[in-house]
């Protein structure tokens, strides 16, 4: 960053107008109808011509502009959008039809967890297309859904294949298509890709005698191939606020390119080949981080902080960034609607408009390098702090401290990293040497991720409607003014940094959590189950660990739960279980007890590693037996002994295997069903006939499938569904929740109402709910 002395200049703001232009005009294309859109861009020239006499001609020029930008981006958005959705592809996937497909891999494949099994999923763009009797030549983007013979397929590589066409999801992809069987390899990639890859590949070997972690993360950190990283570790990273270190950035292309300038100007080059050296360096990274649009928009917000480092270099920041907002939106208008692109421009913003007055006020009484590297993260930090809020939930207490600690490992690792991948291109053993090198650097980075996820308040819970953002967005625009002044003095300063020290070491109180009396409580874990039986003070029996360990680990938290005396996981599928690893951090772990279907593998090896580091072998929960954990009575009314123990290995039977526990707490008796299907819930009636309850936990999320009169006629006064907002499934169904609030049950969500509590106060029986 440039020296202190830049405010006194007047701004030239032409550029960034133009690219907010460009930006409103992308969202108003995706989002608005079309004859809105052209609506507002005519009255807008009707008000121009009607005061450009009255106006200077160079404002009259800018708004001018600025109109001709807005167009130009939102029929652009309009105009690729019907490209999309009525082609050929498109109207086959209308009709869920079988084709053949020609198409050229633009992305690398990844493994993804499928509702049984894992499946590759990677993205393509059609060059042609049968189906219905005819073909068409056609470029457009799909989605593509396949088994684990598309796992290694090159990026560039042109395949062909028969699927079935579905209709998309999200925006800017014509259809989903699903496939099974090896691909047929057409062309191969480019002599570019190619080597692209080899040195990835070269990256990846220089790392691989390495810790797991460290071996995961240096690739992520050059060049956002984050595959091998362990997800318990990815969780710690997105509760220090340093996801981005996992996905290319602007940083990576910063440091990348700087190191590139600086070994030039060692060799002796100077003048406009300096340009021509950054030119390749920009090049060549976005080739190595795969040429997608995310690097595309990392390679252009690392360009502006490398011109922000130049002379003049707020000015010419805020200008490239007007500019590299606007161009890329001329090419893609789809970045518009990207949370990645708005966490991209804004960081960039915050670092260029905020750092430079932090940091000269700091440097009254820090040295420069000191107030650089606290103003900078903390200024991105707080310019992103509402849109982060608004997609998380959450507010972070410790990413700046975060970023601050790992600030100085990570310039060193991603340069070592991409060194030791060329070297061992022609040197393999000396490609190792350098990569020790870089993991020793990453490995820094991983404690501060580990220790700062395992501080008592490393994010604090915020509402994400409209009046919860407004205020962190008031909150945050004061901040931002008031931050000059209170750090210019060192005794302000240091009261600011004891304040964040001390947000992060206690952790607040929740007003009114947990509610006095509770005896269950289902965790707002996303789409998943995560339900604690109260067993006594600061003790629970947990039943499922739902999908996330850091959402798992955050309501045991707060329900101040240290100990476990049992663990119960119903079955094996995902959502259940991989939250297991955040329910046993920190907390002494007695038993873990489990279905007896093993099925499917993936949740089986999740539970069997969780349970092996805390020295623990997971058993089969005893059926029919009664017996007591506590204050928790439990008995296991399913899956009946005569259950397989060995599944098709894809999970499909896994749901009616599920553990399905009668629970009784000071007197409330609770029937946690799991994820059970019509025929095992019909089953379960015929086996306990005349069960009653006073609380259901609704099987499968609240599912359509149920068997209603068997729910039913359990006579429960509280039934809680566990669901994630906005899932895919469309749990909970309201053919499901009317019938049981027509019973006279009260119906709560975790989708709607948060952490759900069931209490007894006076012998009475009350619901209360974390929102």
């Amino acid at each position: 960053m440039n020296d202190e002395g830049e405010g006194s200049q007047v701004p030239d703001l032409r550029l960034p107008m133009l690219g907010l232009a460009a930006w409103a005009g992308g969202l108003a294309g995706h989002l608005l109808p079309t004859g809105l859109v052209v609506a507002g861009v005519g009255a807008g020239v009707a008000g121009v011509l009607a005061v450009r006499a009255r106006l200077p001609a160079g404002r009259v020029v800018t708004l001018g502009g600025v109109l001709l930008v807005f167009a130009a981006v939102a029929a652009s958005a309009v105009l690729r959008q019907a490209q999309v959705e009525h082609n050929p592809v498109a109207a086959l996937a209308d009709e869920q039809a079988v084709a053949t497909l020609e198409l050229t891999v633009t992305s690398d494949p990844r493994v993804v967890d499928g509702r049984y099994a894992e499946q590759v999923l990677l993205r393509g763009r059609v060059t042609e297309v049968s189906g219905r009797g005819r073909v068409h030549a056609l470029g457009t983007p799909v989605v593509v859904l396949a088994d684990e013979d598309w796992a290694r397929l090159e990026l560039g590589s042109t395949v062909r294949a028969v699927g079935r066409l579905s209709p998309a999801d999200g925006q800017g992809v014509a259809s989903l298509v699903s496939t099974h069987g090896a691909p047929e390899v057409i062309d191969r990639p480019g002599w570019w890709w190619r080597g692209a890859g080899a040195v990835r590949a070269s990256l990846r070997d220089s790392v691989s005698h390495r810790p797991a972690s460290q071996r995961a993360l240096v690739p992520a950190l050059v060049d956002g191939d984050d595959s091998g990283l362990d997800p318990d570790l990815a969780d710690d990273f997105r509760a220090t606020g340093l996801t981005h270190l996992l996905a290319v950035s602007g940083t990576n292309l910063t440091l990348v390119a700087g190191f590139l300038l600086v070994l030039a100007r060692w060799c002796g080059v100077r003048g406009r080949w300096l340009y021509l050296v950054g030119a390749l360096g920009i090049v060549g990274f976005v080739l190595l981080a795969r040429g997608e649009p995310s690097v595309l928009r990392a390679a252009a917000m690392g360009t502006v902080a490398l011109l922000a480092m130049g002379t003049d270099g707020r000015r010419r920041g805020a200008r490239a960034l007007g500019a590299a907002v606007l161009a890329l939106l001329l090419i893609d208008p789809l970045l518009a609607v990207s949370v990645g692109f708005a966490l991209s421009v804004t960081a960039t913003a915050g670092i260029l408009l905020l750092a430079p007055a932090w940091r000269d006020a700091l440097r009254h009484w820090l040295p420069r390098w000191l107030a650089e590297a606290i103003s900078i993260p903390a200024a991105a930090q707080l310019a992103c702090t509402p849109l982060v809020a608004a997609i998380s939930g959450q507010v972070s207490v410790v990413a700046v401290v975060a970023n601050l600690a790992a600030a100085p490992a990570v310039g060193p690792a991603t340069v070592l990293g991409l060194t030791g991948g060329l070297v061992g291109l022609l040197w393999p053993a000396g490609g190792a040497v350098v990569g020790t090198l870089a993991s020793w650097c990453v490995g820094w980075i991983v404690v501060v991720a580990r220790h700062g996820a395992r501080l008592p308040t490393p994010a604090v819970d915020w509402g994400t409607g409209f009046w919860a953002l407004a205020l962190l967005s008031v909150l945050s625009l004061l901040v931002a003014l008031a931050a000059p002044y209170l750090l210019r003095r060192r005794s302000t300063g240091l009261a600011c940094c004891g304040l964040l020290v001390v947000a992060v070491l206690v952790r607040p109180p929740t007003p009114g959590w947990p509610p006095q009396g509770w005896v269950l409580v289902a965790c707002d874990v996303g789409q998943g189950d995560a339900l604690v039986l109260r067993a006594a003070p600061g003790a629970a029996v947990v039943v499922d660990a739902g999908p996330d360990p850091a959402a798992v680990d955050g309501c045991l938290q707060r329900l101040d739960v240290e100990s476990i005396p049992l663990v119960l996981l119903t079955h094996f599928h995902a959502d259940h279980v991989d939250g297991l690893p955040g329910v046993m951090d920190g907390r002494d772990v007695a038993a873990v007890e489990v279905t007896p279907l093993a099925d499917p593998p993936g949740g089986v090896a999740v539970v069997s590693e969780a349970a092996h580091r805390a020295g623990l072998e997971p058993a089969s929960a005893p059926y029919a037996a009664s017996r007591t954990v506590g204050a928790v009575r439990l008995q296991v009314l399913w899956p009946p002994p005569s259950t397989p123990t060995t599944g098709p290995g894809d999970g499909s039977t896994a749901n009616d295997a599920s553990v399905v526990l009668l629970a009784e707490v000071a007197g409330v008796r609770m029937l946690l069903c799991g994820d059970i299907e019509p025929e095992a819930q019909a089953a379960l009636g015929r086996t306990w006939p005349g069960l009653r309850v006073d609380v259901l936990k609704v099987p499968h999320h609240g599912s359509r499938y149920q068997d209603l009169p068997f729910l039913q006629g359990l006579g429960a006064r509280v039934a809680v569904v566990s669901a994630g907002e906005d899932n895919d499934y469309g749990h909970p169904s309201a053919a499901t929740l009317a019938p049981l609030a027509a019973s006279g049950a009260e119906v709560l969500r975790t989708d709607l109402d948060g952490d759900v509590a069931v209490t007894v106060r006076g012998g009475e029986l009350y619901a209360a709910t974390g929102r």
